[in-house]
């Protein structure tokens, strides 16, 4: 198994992230990525979302400026944006196991440790996918695996606005939204730092001898703009395959 790259994007259109997605897909039987960003602000729609779990109409969020996806990922409709922290890790499963269900507990209790980097109890709740402190969502996980090889990934709460989710039901649940911020107060470090603390315990939870952290906050994505089309009928919403 070989040292892992990890970009820092920095902050992105939700479009330049599915590019890079597509990108690193192309390299993965060379090598895995992992891709960390943050998103302009951006409401998502998975395989198993839907326009009933909007709180605020698609248009009154179009008008507003806010971009709107239907992607492939699984999952139901989550909000992304500046202060969150989105991790998009683009594996062959064939070398991890070709379990899907073991990835996503993986993804979970690399998260489980970043929230104990910060002192934080952090766990699972029974019978959903992602990561909670006390009775709070701190972090959500859908996916997406292709020919064994996995998009999308995690988005976890630093310091967003959390009145954003209020747009939604995120992830179809009622649970309440908590962050990184609101945890430990002015103790929250910065998201480029958390994000570096994150690849160290995405190294260890998959075993991996060792990150390669690369500085791309600004580079433009090598590979070619990704396969998108408009949504009928809806301003400022788009549809993608991956």
């Amino acid at each position: 198994m070989k040292v892992l790259p990890v970009f820092w994007l920095g902050r992105r259109s939700y479009r330049e992230g599915l590019a890079w997605q597509a990108w690193a897909a192309e390299q993965v039987r060379r090598h895995a990525t992992l891709l960390l960003l943050e998103h302009d602000p951006v409401v998502t729609v998975g395989t198993g979302g839907g326009w009933d779990l909007f709180r605020q109409s698609p248009e009154g969020l179009a008008q507003a400026g806010i971009e709107i996806w239907q992607v492939g990922r699984g999952g139901k409709v989550t909000y992304h944006g500046p202060g969150q922290l989105v991790g998009y890790p683009v594996l062959d499963l064939n070398e991890f196991g070709r379990d899907v269900h073991r990835y996503l507990r993986l993804l979970e209790d690399s998260l489980i440790e970043l929230c104990g980097r910060y002192g934080l109890l952090a766990g699972r709740w029974p019978g959903k996918t992602g990561v909670w402190v006390g009775g709070a969502k701190i972090a959500a996980i859908g996916i997406r695996v292709a020919r064994w090889v996995t998009y999308h990934g995690f988005a976890f709460n630093v310091a967003p606005d959390l009145t954003a989710f209020d747009w939604i039901v995120p992830c179809g649940l009622p649970d309440p939204v908590t962050s990184l911020a609101r945890l430990v107060g002015p103790a929250c470090p910065p998201l480029p730092v958390v994000a570096q603390v994150y690849a160290e315990c995405f190294q260890a939870v998959f075993g991996l001898p060792g990150v390669e952290w690369v500085e791309a906050a600004g580079v433009p994505c090598p590979g070619p703009p990704p396969d998108v089309r408009p949504v009928p009928s809806f301003l400022n919403a788009w549809r993608s395959p991956l």
